[in-house]
């Protein structure tokens, strides 16, 4: 969405022009907020429609601006018949808004505002897993290159809100823009340089279907012209498939560990596990076609830490070695967490929020492990057993039903030998037992810090 959309013939934002041009700020959280302040800014005397399922004491909001509409509660989506353009939050299922929608509605996203209205340079990520890890060490290869004259914004679900960023962009800024699925599923700009890590199955409740969410990240390199670059995973099969159909000049992940461009790192890194490999790789290809040196890539690597809730290590206790890889919400993610530690895991934290994944494969990967205990939580953890019990291997693993992370923890101090690995990564999403990834993490290591006393 232009902004000039949002004008008056004259060029000037005004409150009458907001009768033809209703606009609905849809899910008021982090993006909504963000976008709020944003038109406000921008549009000071537009009329605004604020829509979100929860009330306005769960929202915190404190809004005194007599030119906003709230919509909020069980009914918000009942408001959208009322708007001519509807800027939804990303976490929304367009499925779910569709039976409300009129025609000649205009549906947009913050993403979509960014892109159309950005001056600078645009570096997108995108990816099942791995992305937040590679955006952020991106950015700080592009940081390392003090002698160009650029400012490196880190924006979207890892940095700050886009629109923020928006306000004060110039032509030489460049914009490191952490995208989800969600936020490129609309889309119809590309970045000047797409990294595309992997594509698994994940987020079965929000898509009609896998394909759809394939279709979602495919966007990050769809519009994509002989001028852009595709820096994408060769040895991924979908995204290969991907690849074959973009535009861009296309530069696979090199997989010569050994290093492009003379860069001698290995071992000397804190990320661990071959599938970060892949991430710094693509991160050092991203800074060469920006010319960053070979001594400030090497630098900016050495200084990166791991993030939390991917393969952190939290510390040692009582002997044992405690790893919190909370963000493993899909099998895969996990299977590569146990190829990375090897046979030093012990026991396994598994299990979680309930969206048709197979977990067939992990059964295999567990049974060939050295891992002795396996943990489960509600509603997956029954469907990773069931898949362990009909998988052909050695003998199976000890396990336990919990639904608390304290229990968990209890066990893994119980049932782990000293100098071995207790391992959380549960191959699930976290919204059936906890608010998201992050306070499961973080519980984890509350518990393990406690009861390690």
């Amino acid at each position: 969405m232009n902004l000039n959309e949002l004008r008056d013939p004259e060029g000037k934002p005004s409150a009458s022009y907001g009768a033809s041009k209703r606009v609905l700020i849809l899910g008021f959280g982090r993006e909504g907020k963000d976008t709020f302040r944003f038109l406000r800014k921008v549009f000071p005397k537009k009329v605004l429609g604020i829509a979100d399922r929860l009330e306005m004491k769960d929202l915190r909001l404190k809004i005194k601006d007599k030119r906003v509409r709230l919509h909020l509660g069980k009914d918000y989506l009942k408001a959208l018949k009322n708007y001519d353009l509807i800027i939804k939050s990303p976490g929304i299922p367009p499925k779910v808004i569709k039976p409300f929608l009129k025609k000649n509605q205009r549906i947009t996203s913050q993403a979509e505002i960014f892109f159309e209205n950005c001056p600078g340079e645009i570096v997108g990520i995108t990816g099942t897993k791995g992305k937040s890890t590679t955006t952020t060490l991106i950015y700080k290869i592009l940081k390392a290159c003090p002698e160009r004259n650029r400012r490196v914004h880190l924006v979207g679900n890892i940095g700050k809100p886009v629109l923020s960023s928006l306000l004060k962009a110039k032509q030489n800024d460049v914009f490191v823009y952490e995208l989800s699925s969600h936020q490129l599923m609309n889309l119809k700009i590309s970045p000047h340089i797409a990294v595309l890590l992997n594509i698994y199955p994940e987020h079965g409740d929000f898509y009609r279907n896998f394909n759809e969410y394939v279709k979602a990240k495919a966007n990050i390199t769809k519009y994509q012209t002989e001028k852009d670059f595709l820096i994408y995973n060769a040895n991924d099969r979908l995204v290969r498939k991907v690849a074959k159909k973009s535009k861009a000049k296309k530069i696979p992940i090199p997989t010569n560990y050994e290093f492009i461009t003379n860069i001698r790192i290995k071992n000397k890194i804190s990320l661990i596990g071959k599938f970060n490999l892949k991430n710094i790789m693509a991160s050092i290809a991203v800074g060469k076609i920006f010319g960053v040196s070979d001594k400030n890539i090497k630098r900016a690597i050495k200084k990166f830490k791991s993030l939390s809730h991917r393969l952190e290590f939290i510390g040692e206790f009582k002997g044992i070695k405690f790893y919190n890889d909370s963000l493993a919400t899909v099998p895969e993610a996990t299977i590569k967490a146990i190829e990375a530690l090897g046979k030093d895991v012990k026991t396994i934290v598994l299990g979680g929020f309930e969206r048709g994944q197979d977990f067939k494969s992990l059964a295999k990967k567990i049974l060939e492990s050295e891992i002795e205990t396996v943990i489960l939580f509600p509603t997956t953890g029954e469907r990773i057993w069931q898949a362990l019990r009909q998988a052909q291997g050695k003998k199976l693993p000890r396990h336990f039903f919990i639904d608390n992370m304290k229990e968990a923890v209890k066990l893994a101090y119980q049932n782990t030998k000293r100098g071995k690995i207790c391992l959380l990564s549960p191959a699930s999403a976290s919204f059936n037992l906890f608010k998201d990834y992050k306070e499961r993490g973080n519980l984890f290591k509350k518990w393990v810090k406690i009861l390690g006393k």
